[in-house]
């Protein structure tokens, strides 16, 4: 830290602060942004990612804040460099895997998971993929609605007759949008009901 005349004076951009100056709700958050990026990019784990943001939060001097930076970057960072992007994975051109867990969201109902299938995909694949994404939520919603009308379609005579019909579309239905996901296509269902985002 500079000094003029005696009189401490406030770091520049670039300089790293003294460790017993004391921080502010900005220079926390600017930190907790680092922690969040790096654990988007894999760094670290949950239990890592959660030790570092309690860190964060309650630092009260940037000596509390630098070993978490330095942690993150090997070597001294000031804490108001503008965090990494997380990596963004590209929808324009999906892998073989991410068409096939994209395709078993919209299918796993033919084995008679209709729901949880398309759930598991959607938290784990769909973490890393947005194309897995896309289509497990489609899935995911078009199955909570067919199941609804399960449930209240036979408390009416034109429901019950209604309720194989639907069962049917549905059976097809999924079958077009695996065959879809698998040529990369963005297949929605129709009258589905979508709860999940």
């Amino acid at each position: 830290m500079a000094t003029m005349a005696g009189v401490p004076t406030t770091p520049g951009p670039g300089q790293v602060p003294p460790a017993h100056l004391r921080v502010t709700n900005q220079d926390r958050e600017r930190v907790v942004e680092h922690v969040k990026a790096a654990y988007a990019e894999g760094r670290f784990d949950k239990l890592e990612f959660d030790d570092r943001l309690e860190r964060a939060m309650t630092a009260r001097t940037h000596g509390d804040l630098m070993p978490i930076m330095t942690e993150l970057y090997g070597t001294q960072v000031v804490p108001q460099l503008t965090p990494r992007p997380a990596p963004v994975r590209s929808e324009s051109a999906p892998d073989s895997n991410e068409r096939l867990g994209a395709a078993a969201a919209h299918l796993l109902v033919l084995l008679g998971i209709p729901i949880v299938g398309p759930l598991i995909l959607l938290l784990t694949g769909g973490k890393t993929s947005p194309y897995i994404r896309r289509h497990a939520l489609e899935a995911l919603n078009f199955q909570i609605t067919v199941t609804g009308a399960t449930v209240l379609l036979p408390f009416t005579v034109i429901g019950i007759v209604l309720l194989p019909f639907i069962w049917v579309a549905s059976v097809v239905l999924a079958i077009v949008g695996g065959v879809s996901a698998l040529q990369e296509g963005n297949f929605r269902y129709p009258m589905t009901i979508r709860l999940v985002k």
